[in-house]
Protein backbone atom coordinates (compact mmCIF):
# COMPACT_ATOMS: atom_id res chain seq x y z
CA UNK A 1 0.00 0.00 0.00
CA UNK A 2 2.97 2.67 0.83
CA UNK A 3 6.43 2.63 -0.53
CA UNK A 4 7.54 5.90 0.06
CA UNK A 5 6.88 6.95 3.63
CA UNK A 6 8.12 10.56 5.02
CA UNK A 7 8.68 11.16 8.47
CA UNK A 8 9.46 15.08 9.61
CA UNK A 9 11.41 15.42 12.66
CA UNK A 10 12.31 18.82 14.49
CA UNK A 11 15.46 17.48 15.98
CA UNK A 12 15.54 19.73 18.83
CA UNK A 13 12.22 19.04 19.83
CA UNK A 14 11.91 15.20 20.36
CA UNK A 15 7.80 15.69 20.58
CA UNK A 16 7.77 16.06 17.31
CA UNK A 17 9.11 12.43 16.70
CA UNK A 18 8.62 10.68 19.66
CA UNK A 19 5.82 8.84 19.40
CA UNK A 20 5.32 9.12 15.39
CA UNK A 21 8.48 7.71 15.01
CA UNK A 22 7.81 3.93 16.09
CA UNK A 23 4.79 4.25 13.98
CA UNK A 24 6.77 5.26 10.59
CA UNK A 25 9.16 2.39 11.11
CA UNK A 26 5.72 -0.13 11.82
CA UNK A 27 4.44 1.04 8.57
CA UNK A 28 7.85 0.79 6.90
CA UNK A 29 7.84 -2.50 7.52
CA UNK A 30 4.84 -3.72 7.28
CA UNK A 31 4.73 -2.48 3.98
CA UNK A 32 8.15 -2.66 2.87
CA UNK A 33 8.51 1.27 2.95
CA UNK A 34 11.21 3.34 2.46
CA UNK A 35 11.58 5.87 5.06
CA UNK A 36 12.27 9.27 3.90
CA UNK A 37 13.23 11.71 7.57
CA UNK A 38 12.84 15.02 6.56
CA UNK A 39 13.82 18.34 8.75
CA UNK A 40 12.76 21.94 7.99
CA UNK A 41 15.59 24.68 7.85
CA UNK A 42 14.14 28.41 8.10
CA UNK A 43 14.64 30.17 4.74
CA UNK A 44 17.80 32.61 5.63
CA UNK A 45 17.97 33.56 2.57
CA UNK A 46 15.50 36.19 2.15
CA UNK A 47 16.57 39.67 1.72
CA UNK A 48 15.13 41.13 5.05
CA UNK A 49 16.59 38.01 7.16
CA UNK A 50 19.70 37.12 4.83
CA UNK A 51 21.30 40.44 5.45
CA UNK A 52 21.80 39.75 9.17
CA UNK A 53 23.82 36.32 8.98
CA UNK A 54 27.42 35.91 7.20
CA UNK A 55 26.98 34.80 3.29
CA UNK A 56 27.59 31.04 4.37
CA UNK A 57 25.53 30.71 7.26
CA UNK A 58 23.15 28.69 4.80
CA UNK A 59 25.41 26.33 3.87
CA UNK A 60 27.05 25.94 7.52
CA UNK A 61 23.38 25.72 8.77
CA UNK A 62 22.73 22.66 6.06
CA UNK A 63 25.84 20.87 7.13
CA UNK A 64 25.01 20.76 10.53
CA UNK A 65 21.70 19.90 10.24
CA UNK A 66 22.62 17.55 7.70
CA UNK A 67 25.34 15.85 10.23
CA UNK A 68 22.56 16.21 13.04
CA UNK A 69 19.60 14.27 11.10
CA UNK A 70 22.46 11.51 10.32
CA UNK A 71 23.34 10.73 13.65
CA UNK A 72 19.38 11.08 14.76
CA UNK A 73 18.82 8.38 12.10
CA UNK A 74 21.93 6.36 13.21
CA UNK A 75 20.91 6.47 16.85
CA UNK A 76 16.95 5.81 16.03
CA UNK A 77 15.80 4.18 12.89
CA UNK A 78 16.95 0.38 12.87
CA UNK A 79 19.35 -1.28 10.58
CA UNK A 80 16.16 -3.66 8.18
CA UNK A 81 14.32 0.13 7.38
CA UNK A 82 15.99 1.52 4.43
CA UNK A 83 16.61 5.38 5.41
CA UNK A 84 16.76 8.67 3.60
CA UNK A 85 17.55 12.46 5.41
CA UNK A 86 16.31 15.00 3.81
CA UNK A 87 16.75 18.77 4.47
CA UNK A 88 14.69 21.27 2.73
CA UNK A 89 14.12 25.40 3.13
CA UNK A 90 11.22 27.30 4.05
CA UNK A 91 8.05 27.59 6.57
CA UNK A 92 7.55 24.07 8.14
CA UNK A 93 4.18 23.23 6.59
CA UNK A 94 4.84 24.03 3.42
CA UNK A 95 8.54 22.64 2.98
CA UNK A 96 6.70 19.33 4.42
CA UNK A 97 4.33 19.40 1.48
CA UNK A 98 6.66 20.56 -1.16
CA UNK A 99 9.50 17.65 0.10
CA UNK A 100 6.49 15.02 -0.06
CA UNK A 101 5.66 16.30 -3.82
CA UNK A 102 9.52 15.95 -4.88
CA UNK A 103 10.23 13.01 -3.08
CA UNK A 104 6.92 11.32 -4.12
CA UNK A 105 5.98 10.07 -1.15
CA UNK A 106 2.84 7.98 -0.04
CA UNK A 107 1.77 8.78 3.12
CA UNK A 108 2.95 11.39 5.86
CA UNK A 109 3.56 10.14 9.47
CA UNK A 110 4.00 13.34 11.80
CA UNK A 111 3.25 14.01 15.31
CA UNK A 112 0.30 16.43 16.07
CA UNK A 113 1.47 19.17 17.93
CA UNK A 114 4.39 20.14 20.70
CA UNK A 115 3.15 20.60 24.38
CA UNK A 116 5.12 24.17 24.41
CA UNK A 117 2.00 25.88 23.23
CA UNK A 118 -1.82 25.96 24.52
CA UNK A 119 -2.62 26.89 20.26
CA UNK A 120 -1.68 23.58 19.32
CA UNK A 121 -3.65 21.50 21.82
CA UNK A 122 -6.24 19.83 19.44
CA UNK A 123 -3.64 20.09 16.24
CA UNK A 124 -0.35 21.83 16.08
CA UNK A 125 -0.69 24.36 12.87
CA UNK A 126 1.69 22.77 10.94
CA UNK A 127 0.15 19.04 11.07
CA UNK A 128 -3.14 21.05 10.33
CA UNK A 129 -1.96 23.09 7.32
CA UNK A 130 0.01 19.49 6.25
CA UNK A 131 -3.50 17.67 6.61
CA UNK A 132 -5.44 20.65 4.66
CA UNK A 133 -3.15 21.22 1.75
CA UNK A 134 -1.45 17.80 0.68
CA UNK A 135 -2.15 15.79 -2.03
CA UNK A 136 -0.85 12.57 -0.42
CA UNK A 137 -2.22 10.95 2.81
CA UNK A 138 -1.31 12.08 5.98
CA UNK A 139 -1.39 10.44 9.34
CA UNK A 140 -1.55 12.61 12.28
CA UNK A 141 0.04 10.41 15.37
CA UNK A 142 -1.11 11.72 18.99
Amino acid sequence: MYSKIMLPVDLNEESSWSKALPTALTLCRTFGASLHVVTVLPDYRMPMVGSYFPKDFAKKAHAAVGDALHEFIKTNVPDDIHAQSVIVDGSPWEAIIKAGKKLDVDLIVMASHNKRKFVDYVLGPNAEHVVHHAKMSVMIVR
